[in-house]
């Protein structure tokens, strides 16, 4: 493992970035739709890594990137900003939130997996127990979350299809990233996944005909700025580091820290919008928190 752990630490500025990001999309979702939400995330994100790019690199495009990092970038790009977030979205509405996050947890396993198939990556022993613990802390919380008569888990065969596939989508999303970014820059690799996904939603859109949303969306100029602001968060700064994780650290572990999210979000719900903090949320909590130094060690 690398003796500085940027990866480690990339994967946990991810956590933190995308936590800001979701907490922005969803109040802008409530205001509008997710789905034009996520189209439009990316346009702004787009925005913001050229004018990054263009600072960092001189140039605000990834015109050095090989033919290569191009074709498995745009379809990582395709793959997990387009497929699973249109599955992700579906499984939300379908079996709520708990559940669905619960099963995107299944990612980082699901990764690891392909990781060592394709890469050859073996994790060790204290590994895979941080993996566990950081997962297994992160269920307690996802499951202990809302009020107890919302605990009956509802099952949507469908919805649970989506999840899954929401979850496959993000994994496959990540290996190929790793397989096309190389050692190539990580931020100007999350260019082209976002033009990517950009190319990827106007074809959605254009095929269900959801232009109309995305007027709706733009005709509300606080969901506008709070996508705006998100997409910094998420498809620039969490999508470039999440990349830089991938490229320093076992996909596996930087999946298990990535999805430490729904941990996260407490201290947020909590300063910001006052919500009781739950005992088996903080014994979660505190599983998660030493499964994540586990795979720091």
């Amino acid at each position: 493992m690398n003796p500085t752990h940027i990866g480690e630490f990339s994967a946990l500025l991810t956590a933190f970035f995308w936590v800001i990001s979701g907490v922005l999309f969803e109040r802008a979702s409530k205001r509008t739709t997710s789905l034009a939400v996520s189209f439009l995330r990316m346009i702004f994100g787009l925005a913001f890594i050229s004018v990054f790019l263009w600072i960092s690199r001189g140039n605000p495009f990834a015109t050095d990137a090989s033919p290569s990092a191009w074709l498995w970038l745009s379809l990582s790009g395709v793959v997990g900003f387009v497929i699973g977030d249109v599955f992700l979205f579906e499984a939300y509405v379908r079996i709520g939130t708990r559940i669905t996050l619960l099963l995107m947890s299944l990612s980082p396993v699901l990764t690891g997996v392909l990781s060592y198939f394709i890469f050859g990556e073996v994790l060790e022993l204290l590994a895979v127990v941080g993996i566990a613990l950081t997962l297994a802390g992160i269920a307690v919380v996802i499951m202990t979350r809302g009020e107890k008569r919302n605990l009956k888990l509802r099952v949507n065969s469908y919805g649970v299809f989506c999840g899954l596939m929401g979850a496959v989508g993000q994994s496959v999303g990540l290996i190929l990233s790793k397989q096309g970014m190389g050692d190539y820059d990580a931020f100007a690799a999350t260019q082209v996944r976002i033009i990517a996904s950009i190319a990827g939603f106007s074809l959605f859109f254009l095929i269900g005909n959801h232009w109309q949303k995305l007027r709706v969306l733009l005709s509300d100029g606080q969901s506008t700025r709070m996508t705006a602001v998100g997409a910094l968060f998420g498809p620039v700064l969490g999508v470039g580091f999440s990349l830089l994780a991938i490229q320093n650290a076992p996909a596996a572990i930087a999946a298990a820290i990535m999805s430490i999210m729904p941990v996260l979000i407490i201290p947020v719900n909590w300063l910001a919008f006052r919500e009781k903090i739950k005992w088996f949320e903080v014994l979660g909590a505190l599983v998660t928190v030493v499964g994540v130094i586990l795979l720091y060690l």
